[in-house]
């Protein structure tokens, strides 16, 4: 058989391994954290947004909640002031809450542009519009760090409702508390607080990171699965350190609340999201219920 007809048979193979999966998750809701390099890179940005948008058109309902740190660090500089962070949190003013507040919805809209440039329908809302993030002010052990918001209510029928006719969500993590005051959201916490508030089948972080690391100084110990036991017992021992911890916590706390996978993937891989959900091998770290089978068979 020739080269040329090797190839395509190679292709119809990879295709036929993403049918179970496409089975198995057609109708199903899937949010995806959005943040770090992927959203600075052009060419990262166009290719998660490609797998998000090729997700929609397989049958997914796939929802995006967008970060936009390393943006607002930079307007932040650009306008003279000193990014501060107390616990990974930025610690947000009255200035820079106004700050945040525009970079996040500029970066919301360029979203938006980008999957109608692909010919799916998208809405970009924040978490004000229709109170959907309610939130109270958050404290970093107990350090007042300004306008930084803790979700503890999603209207999720404003997701459903956009779900229901074909749009695809992208949500700006920003929200109101009962006195309408407005916080910035760590969009770590927004994508768990929705993933949990709209039962959602699977939660992706995309990171600048390859996964869950039994020792952080090795990446040959990376984790391609983990239940929640395991995690549990990881964060005990001291190992996970930094920003690691919080995202962890996080992924616990999403499959006790009904998500039944969460994966932590590096968002610097090109098609991490498809490469992670449709093929056997996985490439991140898969986070699952300790009653749950094992996916990766064989590892």
């Amino acid at each position: 058989m020739n080269q040329s007809m090797q190839k395509y048979l190679d292709k119809a193979e990879v295709l036929i391994e993403a049918l179970p999966y496409i089975q198995r998750f057609n109708r199903k809701i899937i949010v995806v954290k959005y943040g770090g390099s992927a959203m600075v890179d052009e060419q990262l940005k166009e290719q998660v947004i490609q797998d998000v948008t090729l997700l929609k058109l397989v049958g997914f309902k796939p929802i995006i909640v967008h970060g936009g740190g390393k943006e607002i660090s930079k307007w932040v500089a650009k306008a003279g002031m000193e990014p501060e962070f107390v616990n990974g949190l930025r610690v947000t003013d009255e200035a820079t809450m106004e700050l945040v507040e525009m970079v996040l919805g500029k970066v919301n809209k360029s979203l938006v542009q980008l999957v109608e440039s692909l010919g799916v329908r998208a809405i970009g809302i924040s978490g004000k519009d229709g109170a959907l993030l309610k939130v109270e002010k958050k404290y970093a052990d107990g350090e007042d760090i300004g306008f930084v918001g803790e979700v503890k209510e999603v209207n999720a029928d404003i997701l459903f409702d956009l779900l229901e006719k074909d749009f695809l969500p992208i949500v700006c993590p920003v929200g109101m508390d009962d006195g309408f005051q407005t916080y910035n959201i760590n969009a770590d916490d927004a994508a768990c607080a929705i993933a949990r508030a709209v039962h959602a089948e699977k939660l992706a972080f995309l990171t600048d990171i390859e996964g869950v690391y039994k020792d952080p100084k090795d990446p040959a110990t990376l984790i391609s699965e983990l239940r929640v036991s395991e995690g549990k017992a990881l964060m005990e021992t001291g190992y996970i350190g930094g920003g690691m911890l919080p995202k962890l916590q996080n992924c616990i706390d999403a499959i006790e609340n009904g998500v039944s996978r969460v994966h932590i993937l590096d968002g610097r891989i090109p098609h991490c999201l498809l490469l992670e959900i449709f093929t056997n091998k996985g490439i991140g770290t898969a986070m699952l219920d300790d009653s749950e089978e094992k996916f990766y068979h064989g590892e």
